[in-house]
């Protein structure tokens, strides 16, 4: 098996091609898988190419008639409309296991990138805070300082000191390397606690990707997900603040 290997399922690469590429990969609080995913859904994007690689965890996954395959990540295409670009969107099952790989695959994402006529990419993940955000900001990161007014009148946080300690993984590697390659780049993390899924933060960063973008999609899925959410949160609070008064009565 290859470190890393792409398999295209078009015939046409050219036909599929477009400047702008959105990528959402497993991260903190899943805030850009949700993004992507649901993205790739509500605009019926089609795959174009499929890759997997031994920098992948050695994690094999279910399909629904039950046969083990490899863990995968893949590249999709939604033809544009009036008021909406085409787009790119890199989406899949996980990232690298180690440093090495997270710079061979963010060269080898780039690449396909390259050949699809890929001029700016954006990336979404999280930004874990180790608490519950009910209103959470949406850090930055770019390729060039001249993306920084744009990004801050989209809504979003260009500020040179967060996110504190970096960006590691995709999220940041796929702009430095797009850079590279003569590309432009943002990177987008939403503000989550780190320790669940947070589809109230992908809200705010599909928000500012909307902006940046030009685009409205539809949140019918999204909103469920964080009102979902939301509830389950305000009955697990309500379960904790019972509990603690209940322990008061024995307190004489």
């Amino acid at each position: 098996m290859e470190e890393v290997s792409v398999q295209w399922y078009v015939e046409d690469v050219s036909a599929h091609s477009c400047e702008v590429a959105v990528a959402g990969l497993p991260g903190v609080g899943h805030v850009g898988k949700l993004v992507v995913d649901h993205l790739i859904r509500s605009l019926n994007a089609v795959k174009v190419a499929e890759i997997t690689s031994t920098y992948f965890p050695p994690q094999m996954y279910l399909s629904e008639d039950g046969v083990l395959r490899f863990p995968r990540n893949e590249i999709f295409f939604a033809a544009g409309e009036e008021g909406r670009p085409p787009m790119l969107f890199l989406a899949g099952d996980c990232q690298s296991v180690g440093p090495e790989g997270h710079y061979v695959l963010g060269e080898a994402y780039v690449k396909v990138f390259s050949l699809l006529g890929v001029k700016r990419i954006y990336t979404l993940g999280g930004y874990g805070v180790g608490r519950l955000v009910e209103n959470p900001r949406v850090l930055s990161g770019l390729s060039h300082a001249s993306l920084r007014e744009a990004v801050v009148a989209a809504g979003a946080v260009s500020n040179g000191i967060e996110p504190v300690g970096g960006i590691i993984g995709a999220a940041g590697l796929l702009i430095t390397c797009g850079r590279r390659a003569g590309m432009e780049g943002v990177a987008l993390l939403g503000e989550t606690s780190g320790y669940l899924v947070d589809p109230v933060s992908s809200t705010a960063v599909l928000d500012v990707l909307e902006k940046l973008i030009g685009f409205t999609a539809d949140r019918t899925e999204l909103s469920k997900l964080a009102e979902e959410m939301q509830a389950d949160l305000s009955a697990f609070t309500s379960s904790i603040q019972q509990n603690s008064a209940d322990d008061l009565r024995y307190i004489g």
